[in-house]
Formats: C-alpha cells, sequence, structure tokens
C-alpha cells in the first residue's frame, strides 16, 4: 500500500475510482438510477475537476494502481472521499480521513465538514464526526439523500 498526494496526472484514473466506487454500492441503499445519476458526475462536472485541481488530496494505490482518494475543497471541506468496490471496508477510508484531519490540523483549521453519502456518514461517525442534519439533493433530475457533518479538529 502507497499513500500519496493527489496530483493533475492523477485526474483520470482517480475519476475510474469514482465511477467503480458508486457503481459499486449496495441497491438496497441506492438504486440503479441514483448510481447511474451520480456516477455520471465524474465525467462531466466541474466540481469535481476544480476538487481535484484546487484542492489538496491524496491517495491510496496498491501495485501502482490507484484504489482509493479523497480531497479537500474549499481547505476545510472534505470533497471527495471514494474507494474502489472491492476494497471498501477494508480500512482505506480511516487511513486517508485520519490523513486529512492531522494534515488540515497542522495547517491551522478549527475544524473541518464534508457532505457524507448514506454508505460513508457511518465511517465519519465512527470517527466522532457530528451531524448536522440531513439534507436532499438534486443530482441529474434524481433525488438523493446526505449527511452534512462536521468535526471540531483543533488541538486545545
Amino acid at each position: 500500500m502507497n499513500l500519496r498526494q493527489i496530483t493533475i496526472k492523477d485526474q483520470l484514473e482517480l475519476k475510474k475510482v469514482y465511477f467503480d466506487s458508486i457503481q459499486s454500492l449496495d441497491e438496497k441503499i441506492y438504486s440503479k438510477e441514483q448510481k447511474r445519476a451520480w456516477s455520471s458526475q465524474a465525467w462531466n462536472n466541474p466540481n469535481f475537476d476544480k476538487s481535484i485541481i484546487k484542492g489538496k488530496g491524496w491517495l491510496i494505490s496498491k501495485q501502482g494502481i490507484i484504489i482509493a482518494f479523497a480531497t479537500r475543497y474549499p481547505i476545510d471541506r472534505i470533497s471527495l472521499f471514494y474507494c474502489k468496490g472491492e476494497f471498501q471496508r477494508k480500512g482505506y477510508g480511516s487511513k486517508l480521513l485520519h490523513k486529512l484531519e492531522d494534515e488540515s490540523r497542522k495547517e491551522g483549521l478549527d475544524s473541518l465538514y464534508t457532505e457524507a453519502s448514506l454508505i460513508s456518514y457511518k465511517l465519519f461517525l465512527k470517527n466522532e464526526w457530528e451531524i448536522i442534519r440531513k439534507e436532499k439533493v438534486i443530482i441529474n433530475n434524481i433525488f438523493f439523500e446526505r449527511y452534512k457533518m462536521t468535526k471540531i479538529i483543533k488541538i486545545n
């Protein structure tokens, strides 16, 4: 396993991880229509590209293949947080989350926030994040629920 900072050269591979991650989700939680609408954002969403180009992020690779990544953009928001389906629930998300939190703390940030999916919010809760509220959003004319979450990270 290799943990390193994301570079612009990783953009296409990150989009593939994003797509795979969403397509691998349990259809009891996200329907085929929801997965199709959400995963299409990899290819036609300027905010995805902005998070990679202007944000700060880390990825995990195995044998040279990117399996998971996470970004902050703007600096106090975890904007992208994805892991290929076959590598989910193996601790890679926790490693990335701890790296982002540690990096943010060193940069002097007091807190972080995110919008977590119905899948990832459990990982955030396990790592002492708090739910601010449940939200409904529309992606490509399809409704989704997610959680607005935050964590105080400053050292007292």
